[in-house]
């Protein structure tokens, strides 16, 4: 007779055998926010622990000696979700029939380089990534871009896929939502997950918006307002916000590399949500489509907002009070996406 432990292993190993493996996609695979995200998405953190993975990487051609590398550690790990791992310069492999795609790589911003040179070869790689994805993915893809300019790269790419709802598309300000749950959970002495529902607003870059004006902060069993639990007005409308701005550049600052680890963690945490749902009561932030929203942010943006997510679909959180101070805020780094989207329009008309 099965013992129960033995029994509910047995129904989990026959619903992992069962089920069919979803299609995932991380481009810029061989770099090293990749290097820190392969092995969680592979081991199931994120699609779900008995959810079988064909893991599809795509990286430009001078970087495939490196994923053959990828490839064997992968396989070295002896993941028993991961069914199969297909390293690939070619879009028409990289994109075909994908149940998600992780679009990290995108052009870095090299010495003597205008912002405007950035955007505009960004634009040709997204749009070529776009056009993939309206030629070869499922028409029900989730995307997640990760590459900056973020925000801007992920409407391009939508725009170059038009078959595919705007809905399914998202850009990365999770990362930003977890440096400010953290920074918050450090000023006040309480472990992270003991805040909720800061927000990032607009664009993930120097001018986005942490706001904390709705957060709760469960401070030793008693949940208060994050401005009443940090007890600083000063600080939270001044260096908390310009620390989490800048923490990028501080990471790098420090070693010399980007914020891998951290990243790669925030890619998972987005995923699984967009997957799994958001707990009740509570809301992460997302770079979305903009249209017709409650805040008076303008149309056809990828706009960071507070959305809650359930059956993998995004609603945005309704009705918050705004005031003066976080409608600048607000309006400011609108502003610079309203920018950087006229900008890259007339690259992508040229």
């Amino acid at each position: 007779m099965l013992t129960l432990l033995s029994a509910m292993y047995l129904v989990v190993r026959t619903a992992s055998a069962q089920a069919e493996p979803i299609r995932v996609l991380v481009t810029g695979a061989a770099g090293q926010i990749a290097y820190s995200l392969l092995y969680s998405i592979a081991k199931g953190d994120v699609f779900g622990k008995d959810q079988p993975i064909i893991l599809v990487l795509l990286d430009i051609t001078p970087m495939l000696p490196v994923l053959d590398g990828v490839v064997m550690e992968l396989q070295d790990c002896a993941l028993p979700l991961l069914r199969e791992v297909i390293p690939t310069d070619k879009v028409e492999v990289g994109f075909k029939d994908l149940d998600a795609a992780i679009l990290v790589g995108s052009m870095p911003r090299k010495e003597g380089m205008e912002r405007k040179d950035l955007l505009k070869a960004n634009v040709a790689i997204f749009k070529t990534q776009g056009e993939a994805l309206e030629k070869y993915a499922k028409k029900t893809v989730k995307v997640l871009v990760v590459g900056n300019p973020a925000n801007t790269n992920c409407l391009i790419a939508s725009k170059s896929a038009p078959s595919i709802p705007k809905e399914n598309f998202s850009c990365l300000t999770r990362l930003d939502h977890n440096r400010a749950r953290s920074q918050v959970a450090i000023r006040v002495g309480v472990p992270s997950d003991s805040v909720k529902n800061v927000i990032i607003w607009g664009n993930h870059s120097s001018t986005q918006y942490p706001d904390v004006h709705h957060a709760i902060v469960n401070h030793h069993g008693k949940e208060m307002s994050g401005f009443d639990a940090v007890n600083d007005e000063s600080w939270l409308k001044g260096d908390f916000i310009t620390t989490v701005q800048q923490r990028g550049a501080a990471v790098i600052k420090a070693r010399k590399l980007s914020s891998a680890m951290s990243a790669a963690k925030a890619i998972c945490d987005h995923m699984r949500d967009i997957w799994f749902g958001t707990p009740d009561g509570e809301w992460v932030s997302m770079g979305i489509y903009s249209t017709g929203n409650s805040y008076g942010v303008p149309d056809d943006l990828m706009y960071s907002f507070p959305v809650m997510i359930k059956n993998k679909t995004w609603k945005v959180v309704d009705g918050l009070s705004i005031n003066d101070f976080s409608r600048g805020k607000m309006d400011g780094t609108a502003a610079e996406l309203v920018e950087e989207r006229d900008t890259a329009l007339t690259f992508l008309g040229a």
